[in-house]
């Protein structure tokens, strides 16, 4: 049996120094150290064996055990460190190849008009506040001389948090225009002030109407105020964001929070003044809506009317991209088609 083993080891150390493969190593493993080995059936067998040649042949064959083991950990740490090699010669990296260009993200053509209005306002001395999109009835109608029976509650299709449509209702706000109110009530004249949010109507989408948009409300008291300084005012901003050469139309409007109240209109991009879709074939579209805050208005922000005089506005954003960039349909700005928004 000593000589048995002596030539199993001699043939394993052999088959081992002939092995290529990790996959051949595994193989080799399984026949010389596996339970089905002949080594395995001998160290079995010892049982059966007299005391004296049980000891030699044990040790022999656990020497034998040992050393192939020691061969098979020595092989396999070779054949790694080939197959590692291998791989980094055969997918080497060339690091004089320019990089993959990594997509960059960028803001939503919104936020980016949102931006620069802000921009030409905050260029006039104007300072931007915000407020909170859900808003009290107070605030949303009644401080702007809209009170529950008035028949401009019809302009807005309001979305209602609470169902109780009484003086303490909850509701989405219809237009930017209760933060007058909430800043008249925190500070006192001179105010310059921008107010751009969120605002929600519940109404039907079509080319020039969504259920949520943007806006961007204004306010400025001080005293001698005059509808000159509004008109100036909203003649420089459209010169800084449409150019000089842009028509503005003014005219007269009806809104419950101003006295006088005016529309003001840009000529159409698309058509340039001769009608088109987006348009409603007028050739102008409305952008934002003003006037002289109303006397009863700064009495409800505790400002007194006798020495002090204001103006106000608010426009949609929406709009203002549309004219900027000439698109026909607000739609296009929420269908989060990345093929339209990475144009901006």
């Amino acid at each position: 049996m000593l000589k048995q083993l002596k030539e199993l080891r001699r043939e394993a150390l052999s088959e081992l120094n002939q092995v290529n493969e990790l996959r051949e190593l595994n193989s080799w493993r399984v026949h010389h150290l596996g339970k089905k080995s002949k080594l395995t059936q001998i160290l079995r067998s010892l049982a059966t064996l007299p005391l004296e040649e049980r000891k030699k042949v044990g040790a022999q064959a656990n020497e034998i055990k040992r050393a192939l083991e020691s061969g098979l950990v020595e092989k396999k740490k070779f054949l790694e460190e080939i197959h590692l090699a291998t791989s980094l010669e055969r997918e080497g990296l060339d690091v004089t190849l320019p990089g993959r260009p990594v997509p960059i993200g960028r803001l939503h053509p919104i936020p980016q008009v949102l931006e620069e209005i802000c921009d030409v306002f905050k260029n006039m001395g104007f300072q931007v506040f915000e407020g909170p999109d859900v808003e009290w009835d107070y605030y949303n109608f009644e401080a702007l001389n809209i009170p529950q029976w008035h028949p401009a509650r019809d302009m807005f299709a309001t979305l209602w948090v609470d169902p109780e449509m009484d003086k303490e209702s909850r509701l989405l706000r219809t237009h930017t225009s209760p933060m007058q109110i909430r800043l008249m009530e925190k500070k006192r004249p001179p105010i310059r002030a921008i107010m751009p949010g969120r605002v929600y109507r519940y109404e039907a989408t079509d080319v020039t109407h969504e259920s949520m948009l943007y806006q961007v409300e204004g306010l400025a008291i001080d005293k001698d105020i005059t509808l000159a300084d509004l008109k100036g005012t909203l003649f420089e901003f459209s010169r800084c964001l449409f150019g000089e050469e842009r028509k503005v139309r003014f005219r007269c409007d009806y809104f419950p929070f101003v006295e006088p109240g005016v529309e003001v209109a840009i000529e159409c991009s698309a058509c340039h003044g001769t009608g088109c879709r987006l348009c409603g074939y007028s050739g102008w579209i409305e952008i934002l809506g003003a006037g002289m805050t109303h006397p009863d208005v700064l009495k409800r922000g505790d400002i007194d009317p006798e020495i002090y005089s204001g103006f106000a506005f608010g426009m949609g954003v929406e709009r203002i991209a549309m004219l900027r960039y000439g698109i026909d349909d607000i739609r296009l700005f929420y269908r989060n088609d990345l093929r339209f928004l990475k144009q901006f």
